[in-house]
């Protein structure tokens, strides 16, 4: 027999996930348009001040090499020439003040000579969290591009 507190404990529990659930996915949803607005220290602010963001180019640590990227030449270029950071809804795995969301995202970006919108990459995207005085916060992103290799499909297959 189920005791009220018994009860209680449970959808207190329940209610607790659904409320991280749903902050991990506004965290992963507010990447695309800080990044593709080019507000740099909100980009690295999702991370926490040591974070990674390891991407198939390379990868950066802490926030300082994180807002660098998104001032960087190459990034500026797609945001003046119209780009779009999109994020799928994440699959997430809590485990108390841990979490891992993986996803995929695309990278959409516009020819200046046609005004032809195209798919750059699709990336099968990793993501740990820490919950850091109750905030979630990326401790590591590990995104892979998905050209018919290992590294990406393995990501994905890591989250089932």
């Amino acid at each position: 027999m189920t005791t009220t507190d018994d009860l209680v404990t449970t959808l207190t529990d329940r209610v607790q996930a659904l409320e991280d659930r749903l902050a991990i996915t506004n965290l992963i949803a507010s990447y695309g348009p800080a990044v593709d607005s080019g507000q740099a220290a909100k980009v690295s602010g999702l991370w926490t001040e040591d974070g990674v963001y390891d991407v198939d180019t390379g990868a950066m640590h802490g926030r300082t090499e994180i807002e660098a990227m998104v001032h960087s030449r190459n990034h500026q270029s797609y945001i003046h020439s119209g780009s779009g950071h999109l994020l799928y809804p994440p699959h997430i795995t809590l485990d108390g003040d841990s979490a891992v969301a993986t996803c995929h995202s695309q990278l959409v970006l516009r020819d200046n000579e046609t005004g032809v919108y195209r798919v750059a990459r699709i990336t099968a995207n990793r993501w740990e969290f820490s919950r850091i005085d109750g905030e979630w916060k990326v401790t590591r992103r590990v995104g892979r591009v998905l050209d018919g290799g290992d590294e990406g499909r393995g990501i994905l297959s890591s989250a089932l």
